[in-house]
């Protein structure tokens, strides 16, 4: 990069959600530079998924409003903050919603991916705050589970990124966020699905197809 984008907040577009129910509006918002153990990127393409749904209905806490939804996404990584070392300006890398900070016991544990370290929470895993502000008023926007993909640019913790080669495309990278790995985790890790199981498949959505791919 030419230069040094870190310490500078970035305006772009995103589709906030106002009202819950209500159709998503595309505004100019300002998206804060990363902190420590985070990174900004830069979102190259997203997916809808029916968590995304939920929550867009939802009038009530877990609801929040105006929020930027969306989790599945694939993206580069545009700038990052202080103790970060997985990761570079520049990588390839997929947001997930779960966070992996490989010191807690779940994490360490090879039966279970649910990070207590880390645990879902509104706003950034580590602080509760969010990095969305509306330009125009500075009005603070919710972070969704951590990701928040519908905009062109997101922060998101580090523990929380996982980089991929440069060459996977996107639009099929974006579905390892959530919708293939759920399905595909749930045969794998949950079922415990071997060759030669009979196994029956409910529903053929993302995950069940993942599933049956699983």
């Amino acid at each position: 990069m030419e230069q040094n984008t870190a310490t500078k907040p970035i305006r772009c577009k995103a589709a906030v959600s106002k009202v819950a129910g209500q159709p998503l509006e595309m505004e100019e918002v300002e998206v804060a530079p990363p902190r420590a153990h985070e990174v900004r990127i830069r979102i190259l393409c997203t997916s809808l998924c029916h968590t995304d749904v939920t929550f867009w209905r939802l009038k009530d806490f877990p609801g929040q409003h105006p929020i930027i939804l969306g989790h599945e996404a694939a993206g580069v990584v545009e700038s990052v903050g202080g103790h970060v070392h997985e990761v570079a300006v520049g990588d390839t890398v997929v947001p997930v919603f779960s966070a992996q900070c490989g010191d807690c016991p779940d994490c360490l544990s090879d039966r279970s991916n649910i990070c207590s370290g880390l645990p879902a929470r509104p706003g950034m895993p580590r602080d509760g705050t969010t990095r969305f502000s509306f330009a125009a008023t500075g009005e603070p926007i919710h972070n969704f589970i951590g990701v928040s993909s519908f905009t062109e640019y997101t922060v998101v913790d580090v523990a929380r990124v996982v980089r991929i080669g440069p060459g996977v495309p996107p639009e099929k990278a974006c579905l390892l966020s959530c919708g293939v790995s759920t399905g595909v985790g749930a045969a794998w890790k949950v079922a415990a699905v071997e060759p030669g199981s009979s196994v029956a498949v409910f529903g053929l959505g993302v995950v069940g197809l993942a599933d049956a791919w699983g």
